[in-house]
């Protein structure tokens, strides 16, 4: 029957929905599962192949880079708006930091009752190595042309000026966040004091804050909004043939510890 849709040009096919899978932590380079470059292409395809009713977006990360956030979620909501197709999100496990930044691409977010939503802020960690070093008779030596090019260097103490410029810059990441957020949810947002403060919801305490529109799943809301015989048709990013067979260099190794640290922060 399907075939027979190609020569019988008044039979109406039935209404298709693209499902592009974002999973992971949102990073620039090979270590970042998500990053604008590797998903650019597929989001195009997704948006312009077979004249999809609307695109779903199926979402399971714990954030990352705010840049990669942004570019993605900008090309997400610049398609939605030029071919006029409605975007929904659907959130697995969490959707937190950059990921929740990712589903304010949607224009509804929808999620399961024990997922985890929010993080609306911006962190910095790293460590400090400086008692370490002097303890292993090793001495730091650095020389740099310019006052700030040895910022935040893990082997000297801390420096207050350093962390009031890091301040700085969070701030104004932050700012950024939360005015994407409030474009996306506009008044369906609450007045809840922690809603920027990088606090988490879980669930039904997501929808009562306004971050998310309800529970729900992918394939029974799709049928119930474009009928029980609309077509999924999945997107994802494509593996090499070494990820494929279990392979893995000393780069993908680290970004793989480096993902499982961000999941775990959410006891994931």
């Amino acid at each position: 029957m399907a075939g027979m849709r190609r020569f019988i040009p008044f039979l109406k096919k039935p209404p298709s929905v693209a499902v592009i899978r974002l999973s992971g932590t949102i990073a620039t380079g090979s270590r970042g599962t998500l990053n604008d470059a590797g998903l650019a292409s597929l989001i195009e395809r997704a948006f312009a192949k077979g004249a999809p009713k609307a695109v779903a977006l199926i979402i399971n990360s714990p954030g990352g880079s705010p840049v990669q956030s942004s570019l993605i979620a900008a090309r997400i909501r610049r398609l939605a708006d030029e071919k006029n197709i409605k975007v929904y999100a659907f959130v697995e496990d969490v959707a937190a930091s950059g990921g929740y930044w990712l589903a304010c691409a949607a224009d509804e977010i929808w999620v399961d009752p024990s997922s985890i939503v929010g993080s609306i802020g911006v962190i910095y960690a790293g460590f400090g190595f400086q008692d370490l070093i002097a303890n292993y008779g090793v001495e730091r030596r650095v020389h740099t042309a310019g006052a700030s090019k040895s910022m935040l260097d893990p082997f000297r103490p801390e420096n207050p000026e350093d962390i009031e410029k890091l301040k700085g810059w969070q701030g104004q990441i932050q700012d950024s966040f939360i005015a994407h957020v409030k474009a996306a949810r506009g008044d369906r947002l609450s007045d809840d004091k922690d809603l920027f403060t990088g606090e988490v919801w879980v669930g039904k305490s997501a929808i009562d804050v306004g971050l998310v529109d309800g529970i729900a799943h992918v394939v029974p809301k799709m049928k119930e909004i474009f009928g029980d015989k609309v077509r999924l048709i999945p997107y994802g990013q494509k593996r090499s043939i070494f990820q494929r067979l279990g392979a893995r260099v000393a780069d993908d190794t680290l970004g793989l510890i480096e993902e499982r640290a961000q999941f775990a922060r959410f006891g994931l």
